[in-house]
């Protein structure tokens, strides 16, 4: 039997048929092909137009790497053994598992496998429009031409991004590569950089002359991005915003992270978006959210806030209370905080109250559960709260709006970047903004930074404190702009928080740091596997 790899497969995602020898060639209808999809304009714009939603929905499976890295992160807590949830949760970590038939490999696989083939399809759109061009057609105008190309380098972007955040791994896929070319395995930061090179074409196709040459090109239809219709300057402002998300989430390690290039981002980011980029979800038309909207709704262990990071919102010391304990014996705590994103009360029945169902108030993203669907045995993990942000979406069928990058990601990309430059004041004028509207104290002008940026008790956050960590002070700009985007990226975009405290160094100690290539690429490669030992050391909280 011949053997392709996951890469090479990726073209069938709009396919390869033929026929073998001097057998009858019937062409069959149910089986995609390339040259088939492509032979026409309607047809490759048609497939291009095919991309968004080929790549939101892998980002939100419940079985991917982005669910097992929410877990990793401390995003998310589960007791349930789906999806590899709760085998990822045991602390002190182990070495990620990946020999044949592993417990957690559809999961291992899942994005790395998905990435790639969006990647390639991307890349067989991109393709079929400069061949197009090449023979002096088009696919209406050249400003028709160029927003499908300028749409297409942006998810190939994406695609090959995000295999960068999680794997150490993947095959570089451009336009330069026919489409039955294998291409070779190239280490994660290789990838990245190409990633970044494509969202620099599609910035560049989508701000050339050609893309208001003629009719049919910008805003993006409606459907390309379910519910979002951009103009050219919006989706320029989009596809910074995603360069800025892609060129600093990399990093596996505090030093890689300061080596990102601050100034690219802060320009990105400041030219970025200013409002949340959201897609309308609705599955009957393949946009989903598999578990961030849907699966960890469900009662009963598929979903709780462990308190490791979010902890840091409490005022009152419970949160001191909760790090003197040893980890095995840590229970849950009420979360009292100015934040109002959480539910204010001063009892759980006070806060249980603030909230009608799944629904939570404008503006609250957390509640607190019901006190009956509360999950026995979930030790360190336990606490009274779950992520509710999605609830409107949730109830209405899973249909409704989901937050892909909030505008808050950015601009505290931005704010990171002016901090590492010694920008401060620029950076706590952003922080500031999202503090203010969510209830907390701003930050004081004038702030250095290694003070803290306010006084106990009523300081958020509040950050445990070395050497033991068992107990806390209030945080610095830094800290502040960590807890801003840590509240305001919960449950969005890919593996935000995890390629965030993987380059922060604020991981709990012998956690992953990256995925191994799967063995299924690896075999079909016909090449040796090997298991995920990269992981994280002792870090800034002394979480272990």
């Amino acid at each position: 039997m011949r053997k392709h790899s996951i890469l090479f497969s990726g073209l069938l995602a709009v396919g390869l048929s033929g026929c073998v020898g001097d057998r009858l060639s019937v062409t069959n209808l149910n089986n995609p092909d390339v040259e088939r999809a492509f032979a026409t304009p309607d047809g490759i714009e048609g497939v291009i137009a095919g991309l968004g939603v080929q790549l939101n929905g892998p980002q939100r499976a419940s079985e991917s790497a982005n669910t097992q890295a929410k877990i990793f992160a401390g995003e998310n807590f589960a007791t349930v053994n789906n999806f590899g949830m709760a085998p990822r949760t045991i602390v002190p970590r182990g070495p990620l598992s990946n020999e044949l038939g592993n417990d957690i490999q559809t999961g291992n696989l899942a994005n790395y496998n998905s990435f790639q083939r969006i990647a390639r399809s991307a890349n067989n759109g991109i393709r079929a429009v400069n061949r197009l061009i090449e023979n002096g057609s088009t696919l209406g105008s050249p400003a028709q031409n160029a927003r499908a190309k300028a749409f297409a380098f942006m998810i190939l972007g994406q695609a090959l991004g995000y295999v960068s955040f999680g794997y150490d791994s993947a095959a570089i896929v451009t336009p330069t590569i026919p489409s039955d070319s294998v291409t070779p395995l190239a280490g994660a930061a290789e990838v990245n950089a190409a990633a970044v090179a494509m969202l620099d074409s599609a910035i560049a196709i989508a701000t050339s002359a050609e893309a208001t040459s003629g009719s049919n090109g910008f805003p993006l239809p409606a459907t390309w991005l379910s519910g979002s219709s951009y103009s050219r300057d919006q989706f320029v402002r989009l596809a910074r915003s995603y360069r800025a998300r892609i060129r600093a989430g990399a990093a596996r390690t505090p030093a890689q992270r300061a080596a990102v290039n601050w100034q690219a981002v802060i320009a990105d980011a400041t030219n970025g978006i200013t409002t949340d980029h959201t897609v309308q979800l609705d599955p009957s038309l393949g946009w989903a959210a598999g578990y961030d909207a849907q699966q960890m709704y469900v009662v009963g262990g598929w979903h709780q806030l462990p308190m490791w990071y979010l902890g840091m919102a409490d005022t009152t010391g419970a949160y001191d209370a909760w790090l003197a304990v040893a980890r095995d014996s840590r229970e849950g705590f009420l979360v009292r905080t100015p934040d109002t994103r959480w539910p204010s009360g001063n009892t759980r029945a006070e806060q249980q109250a603030k909230q009608s169902g799944l629904v939570p108030p404008p503006g609250v993203y957390i509640r607190n559960r019901p006190t009956s669907e509360d999950v026995d045995g979930s030790g360190w993990g336990f606490s009274q709260y779950e992520h509710r942000r999605y609830g409107a979406t949730r109830v209405a069928g899973n249909v409704g709006p989901y937050t892909d990058m909030s505008a808050t990601e950015i601009s505290m990309l931005a704010a990171e970047g002016y901090i590492r430059t010694n920008q401060l004041p620029q950076a706590i004028a952003l922080i500031n903004e999202s503090r203010v509207r969510n209830g907390l104290a701003p930050i004081p002008a004038g702030t250095s930074a290694t003070q803290p940026i306010g006084t106990l008790p009523n300081c958020v956050p509040r950050v445990p404190q070395a050497p033991n960590f068992t107990t806390t002070a209030c945080g610095t700009v830094l800290e502040a702009m960590k807890y801003e985007k840590r509240m305001e990226t919960a449950f969005t975009g890919y593996m935000i928080w995890y390629t965030d405290n993987r380059g922060w160094g604020d991981m709990i100690a012998t956690t992953p740091l990256e995925w191994p290539v799967p063995y299924q690429e690896m075999q079909a490669r016909q090449k040796p596997f090997y298991n995920g030992t990269l992981q994280a050391p002792l870090g800034t909280y002394g979480f272990q």
